[in-house]
């Protein structure tokens, strides 16, 4: 007879703690956004604001739209950890001292200074309409999100693995772009992000190494129905002042592309590695219907590629509100 999901969470629970000594850092030594960023306290901070502000302006108007989405993205964690804290097995009000209510607390704590470092950084770069972000932001976590997991730990550890792996790869990609453009200091905070969303990638996807160990068929079919179903980005319901929900995202997605920073090919790659990391091929003792979930994953990259070869990427058009010319 399989466990149920509540047993493997039990099981896997023992070790959350270790887990999480390994891919969190001690809030006291970890870096924090005030690290990053002039210091109003001291006398030179109008000098340090002007060279924020100088090495800001030449940043391409495709960046500065995806530095705020990503921003934005970032901002919305209320909604991650609200959503994280109803799963099954993690539920705060059935056992609010448990590993697992533990670490989606002190995950939210980390990623908290990402938005926190970005909102400020962006506001004193001069070149954002604050208002229209800020407005962007309390659009995205009242809409809520819709991720396609419900309530299952397996759908929602798949989802948070490809997740952070997506977010490294944005973060990254935007810190290369900075310095580039010739801002050091925008791309070592990029930099600093993206070092976080890995570990948390590391995390989640060694949760589900330990799920296959003693569930294998029920975690090859939920990750066959999340990658079935598409992994939607949590801030698909991204809109901007007067705009119906998620009518933005597109545009912001778009920019994306353009700039390389996140891609269909990401995608695809970031399905192959998982793949990979999982062992999808020799996983054992697999029920007939888990095996046919498999032969369609180990299918899927081959076939999205044949689609992303037909993909075209919009020329700039949209107008972002958040962004001052």
């Amino acid at each position: 007879m399989e466990p149920s999901r509540i047993e493997v969470m039990k099981h896997i629970g023992k070790e959350v703690d270790d887990l999480s000594l390994e891919f969190l850092n001690p809030i006291e030594s970890n870096w924090q956004p005030a690290d990053f960023l002039p210091d109003s306290g001291k006398e030179n901070f109008f000098d340090e604001l002007k060279e924020l502000q100088d090495a800001c302006k030449e940043l391409p108007y495709d960046y500065l739209a995806v530095l705020v989405g990503d921003c934005i993205t970032e901002e919305a964690l209320p909604t991650y950890t609200s959503w994280l804290m109803t799963v099954e097995g993690i539920k705060q009000v059935e056992e609010p001292n448990s590993g697992w209510v533990k670490w989606v607390r002190w995950w939210s704590a980390e990623e908290n200074r990402h938005g926190d470092l970005l909102n400020k950084y962006l506001y004193l770069s001069g070149r954002i309409n604050m208002r229209e972000m800020e407005t962007s932001t309390q659009w995205l976590i009242a809409d809520g999100f819709d991720i396609g997991t419900d309530d299952d730990p397996y759908r929602n550890f798949i989802y948070t693995s490809f997740q952070e792996l997506a977010t490294n790869i944005s973060h990254r990609r935007t810190a290369t772009l900075a310095k580039k453009f010739g801002n050091t200091h925008l791309s070592k905070i990029c930099g600093k992000i993206a070092s976080d969303e890995m570990r948390h990638a590391k995390a989640y996807k060694t949760f589900i190494s330990k799920f296959f160990e003693v569930d294998p068929s029920e975690v090859m079919l939920a990750f066959e129905d999340m990658m079935r179903k598409k992994i939607v980005m949590p801030a698909h319901f991204l809109r901007e002042t007067g705009e119906k929900i998620g009518e933005v995202f597109s545009h912001f997605s778009d920019s994306a592309q353009r700039l390389g920073v996140y891609t269909t090919i990401d995608y695809i790659e970031i399905l192959e590695s998982l793949l990979q990391e999982w062992k999808i091929e020799k996983v054992r003792e697999l029920n007939a219907q888990a095996e046919r979930a498999r032969d369609y994953l180990l299918a899927l990259p081959a076939r999205l590629r044949r689609i992303a070869d037909r993909t075209k990427i919009p020329e700039l058009e949209y107008e972002f509100k958040w962004i001052t010319r």
